[in-house]
């Protein structure tokens, strides 16, 4: 139950903003009730508007790598405000910005900022589609990359099928050019690459998909999309939205030691604030007007405050060796997760990779969507509303993925074990 300042602010939002949220997860319609609203944050902790307090494994759905308000963020914010806010001009931050990508990505030769993760996706896919001079795409069922019409597609009734809208207002013809498979399933790529390869503009992949939950590649898996993409001359697009510069430097394609021909960014890369990029090889980005004909545009891409505001953050990541004590906040929290969950005898699966997360109420090997969705979600439901009147606040849906940041502290990972024992204990 949320507190009656949340309670009063959502009857309002009701009546000027459809379901009375910006954005659909922040409803709470997988775990019923209402949201509450933040009025403050800072660290590893956020403070709702009835002054309630918890410890935040969403982190703002996973930008904020520092942790809430960082003090070496907020300060480049204020002082580089001083100077304007937006100019619709080229600045000197997005041109350091844009370095430091292709310093950081070995497969970013050249790189174009934008304002979302939407934007990114939707850019790329049109620059793919201008490079090949193709029209079909593949992605994956489960796999999350913004709403715009070509990739807000869903799968059809078969395993392999062209896509169907997954939305109202999303023309059947756009889903057409839009094949979706299932993930980590090698003979359904194999199949359509056959039947149409010659047609395949990319295929865009969230590498770990973490917008179903979290999950993992089968082995060779995302080697194959790489090779068969260059046998067939589509592209290979990797949506590193949530994991680029969250799982180090290169994100996934750093782990796996691949290379995309291009690559979406966003999240860590704005500090915070709203930002998207997507880049790659040179002699495909070199397509892109004004220099080609691909066109792509955005009043405020390469934003100033965006820009700094994500330079600070990437910046204060290598000065604290950041990387190597998110896996070790990582590493602790799932080994007293799992000693938990196998004393309880409840059945579950737990995917992590460094500071991402997800807890399964399943005992199904996790390979899927379709594996995600046979979790016990009565269960998971109960699990959230304790946790969050305990004061711990996880993604207010199965299909979500968590995160841990560098303000956590081991102190905080054992009170919210405390709590997932008493929660757990009680349903």
């Amino acid at each position: 139950m949320t507190g009656p300042l949340s309670q009063k602010l959502f009857a309002t939002a009701k009546g000027f903003i459809p379901g009375g949220v910006n954005s659909p997860v922040r409803a709470f319609r997988n775990v019923g009730g209402e949201p509450f609203f933040v009025r403050r944050a800072k660290g590893s902790r956020i403070e709702d508007v009835d002054a309630k307090t918890y410890i935040d494994y969403i982190g703002s759905w996973g930008p904020n790598i520092l942790g809430h308000a960082p003090t070496v963020v907020t300060n480049t914010i204020h002082e580089v405000a001083k100077d304007g806010v937006s100019f619709g001009i080229p600045n000197p931050f997005e041109v350091e910005m844009a370095r430091t990508i292709t310093e950081w990505v070995p497969s970013v030769e050249k790189v174009r900022m934008c304002s979302s993760g939407t934007e990114a996706t939707m850019s790329a896919i049109r620059l793919a589609r201008g490079f090949t001079k193709r029209d079909y795409i593949v992605k994956f069922n489960g796999c999350y990359h913004g709403h715009s019409d070509s990739l807000l597609v869903a799968a059809g009734s078969g395993a392999l099928t062209h896509g169907e809208p997954d939305s109202a207002g999303v023309p059947a013809a756009f889903a057409e050019k839009t094949i979706v498979l299932p993930y980590n399933d090698f003979e359904a790529l194999e199949k359509v690459f056959k039947e149409q390869g010659d047609q395949i503009a990319a295929i865009i992949v969230e590498s770990y998909p973490a917008n179903a939950g979290l999950i993992f590649p089968k082995p060779g898996y995302l080697d194959r999309l790489s090779s068969i993409t260059k046998e067939n001359g589509a592209l290979l697009i990797f949506d590193e939205v949530m994991t680029g510069f969250r799982l180090g430097k290169a994100g996934v394609q750093g782990i796996e030691n691949l290379t995309p021909d291009l690559s979406c960014f966003g999240k860590v890369i704005g500090g915070g604030l709203p930002v998207g990029a997507f880049g790659g090889r040179a002699d495909v980005m070199d397509l892109l007007a004004p220099i080609g004909p691909v066109y792509q545009a955005g009043t405020l891409s390469g934003n100033p405050l965006a820009m700094a505001a994500g330079l600070a953050q990437l910046k204060e990541l290598s000065k604290i060796s950041g990387f190597p004590r998110l896996e070790e906040l990582g590493a602790y929290f799932e080994s007293g997760l799992r000693k938990l969950m196998d004393a309880k005898g409840i059945p579950y699966r737990f995917n992590r990779t460094g500071s991402m997360f997800c807890l399964f109420f399943t005992d199904r090997e996790i390979v899927n969507v379709d594996d995600v969705m046979k979790q016990d979600l009565e269960l998971f439901k109960k699990f959230f509303w304790g946790c969050l009147d305990k004061g711990i606040y996880i993604a207010p849906s199965p299909y979500e993925t968590g995160f841990l940041s560098l303000a956590h502290t081991e102190a905080d990972l054992d009170d919210t074990l405390t709590v997932f024992e008493e929660v757990l204990s009680s349903i």
